[in-house]
């Protein structure tokens, strides 16, 4: 997290920086971790010092300045990295500001809670070297049908998992993966060269659906509530999830069984084993996560979760991401 939605909102936000030239860029002081900042030193700055932004894009999970002397600012924000116009979530936590004159919008900043996000001023050479097609997969925003295939259905691992494959497709992480998968009916556990043409059609639709869905709602903001968008406000596509986060709550599609929790590749998976059925397809390795006995009960059909719960702010917690 932040995964595709929640960059290309970022992206969208800060169109209004578009036409302005950069006055400054400033490291702010912070406590914590420090940013991945590329070229280090002075000359991060004089890179984009006087530039005029002429682009701005996304690249997976990244977003991408183009700068009027053929550099390219990439902003990688990983786990917990915001792009911001507005006032921040805490002063704590801001790492560097941009100061733009002659836009809509007078400055940018990037903020980061735990310090694992990348910032790099790149030329072509080493645009091509970090990512190019080599390393970023095509967007799965706007992956066509025939392409999506070929780049999943050799692959022996469990379809969730190769879905976060940045390589193979671009911009997807845990959270949208299990809901794409539930939406497409398929056990998150099956392997992809197994999967049916009828289940890759349905996996491609899905994909694009969640995503786009998603993006008009400004992403999700899970239980941390650390993504917002540039203003600093709360997404909501997490009033519309099926089953991410939702393990012991009553699926919302079958309406009769409770959401499921296992873990893939040390990430947390949640499906519905009505919607999503066990095939013999299956051969990947999971653990699963039961309930408590006590929780295992039927729910009280007029309880929140059985009927699909109140509107959610924001999920409980930011398990697996």
């Amino acid at each position: 997290m932040p995964e595709l939605p929640e960059v290309e909102t970022m992206r969208r936000g800060i169109l209004p920086l578009l036409g302005g030239r950069i006055t400054a860029v400033e490291r702010l002081p912070c406590p914590r971790r420090p940013l991945t900042i590329a070229p280090r030193g002075e000359k991060f700055a004089r890179l984009q010092t006087g530039q005029t932004i002429d682009e701005i894009e996304r690249l997976g999970k990244r977003i991408v300045l183009r700068l009027s002397n053929e550099l390219a600012v990439v902003i990688e924000p990983r786990m917990t990295g915001l792009v911001l116009l507005a006032d921040p979530p805490s002063r704590d936590h801001l790492r560097i500001c941009w100061r733009i004159r002659g836009a809509a919008a007078k400055a940018m900043w990037f903020w980061d809670r735990r310090g694992l996000g990348v910032v790099r001023v790149v030329d072509a050479k080493q645009f091509d070297r970090y990512y190019g097609p080599h390393k970023i997969g095509p967007d799965a925003l706007a992956i066509d049908a025939a392409a999506f295939v070929e780049r999943l259905q050799a692959s022996r691992r469990a379809i969730k998992v190769a879905l976060l494959d940045q390589r193979a497709l671009a911009g997807v992480g845990n959270l949208y993966a299990a809901e794409i998968c539930h939406l497409a009916r398929v056990h998150p556990a099956t392997r992809c060269d197994r999967i049916r043409a009828d289940e890759w059609t349905r996996l491609h639709g899905a994909t694009l659906e969640i995503l786009a869905d998603a993006v008009r709602n400004e992403g999700s903001t899970l239980g941390d509530g650390t993504y917002r968008n540039v203003l600093n406000q709360h997404g909501s596509y997490q009033n519309s999830h099926r089953v991410y986060d939702r393990k012991g709550e009553i699926c919302t599609s079958c309406g009769q069984t409770e959401i499921i929790r296992i873990v893939q590749t040390q990430r947390a998976t949640f499906f519905c084993p009505a919607c999503q059925p066990k095939s013999r397809r299956l051969v990947a390795s999971v653990t699963s996560t039961t309930l408590p006995a006590k929780n295992r009960a039927t729910q009280d059909k007029s309880s929140p979760k059985s009927a699909g719960g109140k509107k959610r702010v924001a999920s409980r917690r930011s398990e697996g991401v």
